[in-house]
């Protein structure tokens, strides 16, 4: 079998052999071509190249500026704008838009009830009142899972980030990479997404970028192997985070899902608490679909954090508020433009302005 270090794409030079994992250890690779190193391609027709402008080239524009043209934050400003008295028709109204954001029948339930009984008591002198109030409650709603990801403590730290076919896995990743990169973190990046050819060589193209190492494999490698080999590389070689990217697959493809929970069993057999981190991807613009790919993951692999990308533009964004409320799961990240620094960590007070600004 050719050696584990074939399989390291890198601009830099070879490192010297390390000693191969016992056998009993290493996982079965079937017949898939093993140790073909792929090298980088160049960006053509179909390809996603990763930005190349740079936060230091173009100034980093705000939560506000972000979400401000998102459809739901432009339905709340509509909604306020229209009915500047208080009245049962403007609850009834935000009842509405809210519902509409896909912010889920239970917590808009329980937003509306509240701010209703409080309209009876009349505890609101105007419309601004009640605006204000919303925001509190929709912020209550959201700090209690915004936990940052804490990447320290272990050596390497594994990341494994899985997710739906079209959610943005692999930019995902690439932008992670260089996020820890300026942190001063070395990373390596597994191309565990073997099922499609392209995922590879974007994933290939981001690390040419940022001087990031690949271990990649041909396609159709099994994923769990390759992951493997790119835990016992990270291991040996000292890297401080390891990403691994996984085919996108459909919720509901109980085969699919499987594999993922053989990765699991894989890498635990080079460290036992591997992957330390698994970080779902969640488009979105998806809205209330959202809620079955998190049910259906967390069963499959035990989701410990969120990713959620394409909020800036989206009229489903209240989707957010929904997740929080039914999984309570620590929200990491959310994906707010297409540029590399557009990937923020989730800050919910910057969410909860960048919808419902306070008056000016």
């Amino acid at each position: 079998m050719p050696s584990l270090w074939n399989k390291f794409t890198s601009r830099q030079p070879r490192p010297a052999p390390q000693p191969a994992a016992p056998a009993d250890a290493r996982p079965d690779t079937g017949t898939a071509a093993i140790g073909a190193s792929i090298a980088a391609p160049a960006t053509g027709a179909g390809m996603v190249r990763p930005e190349a402008a740079d936060s230091a080239e173009q100034p980093r524009r705000g939560w506000r500026e972000r979400l401000s043209g998102s459809g739901f934050a432009r339905g709340l400003t509509a909604l306020f704008a229209r009915n500047p008295a208080l009245s049962d028709d403007l609850l009834d109204e935000l009842e509405t838009t809210l519902l509409t954001a896909d912010v889920g029948v239970t917590a808009t339930g329980e937003l509306i009830d509240d701010l209703r009984q409080r309209l009876h008591k009349r505890e609101f002198t105007d419309a601004a009142a009640l605006r204000d109030a919303l925001r509190t409650r929709l912020l209550a709603l959201l700090e209690p899972v915004a936990t940052p990801l804490d990447a320290g403590g272990r050596k390497p730290f594994m990341l494994l980030v899985v997710g739906v076919n079209g959610v943005g896995k692999t930019t995902t990743i690439g932008k992670l990479a260089r996020a820890f990169r300026r942190e001063q973190r070395s990373v390596l990046l597994a191309a565990g997404d073997t099922f499609r050819a392209a995922a590879v060589a974007q994933l290939q193209e981001w690390g040419d970028r940022l001087g990031v190492q690949v271990c990649a494999q041909g396609q159709g490698a099994d994923s769990a192997s390759v992951i493997f080999d790119a835990l016992q590389m990270a291991i040996a070689h000292g890297h401080d985070v390891l990403i691994a990217d996984t085919a996108g697959r459909l919720h509901t493809r109980s085969g699919l899902m499987d594999e993922l929970a053989k990765v699991k069993r894989v890498v635990a057999k080079l460290a036992a608490d591997a992957p330390h981190e698994v970080l779902l991807v969640i488009d979105g613009t998806t809205g209330q679909n959202a809620i079955n790919q998190v049910r259906q993951f967390i069963a499959a692999v035990g989701v410990t954090g969120l990713a959620i990308t394409k909020l800036d533009g989206t009229a489903k964004g209240g989707v957010v508020f929904a997740l929080a409320r039914e999984f309570a799961l620590p929200i990491r990240y959310v994906g707010l433009g297409e540029r590399a620094e557009d990937l923020r960590v989730f800050d919910p007070r910057a969410f909860v302005d960048g919808l419902l600004p306070t008056a000016s």
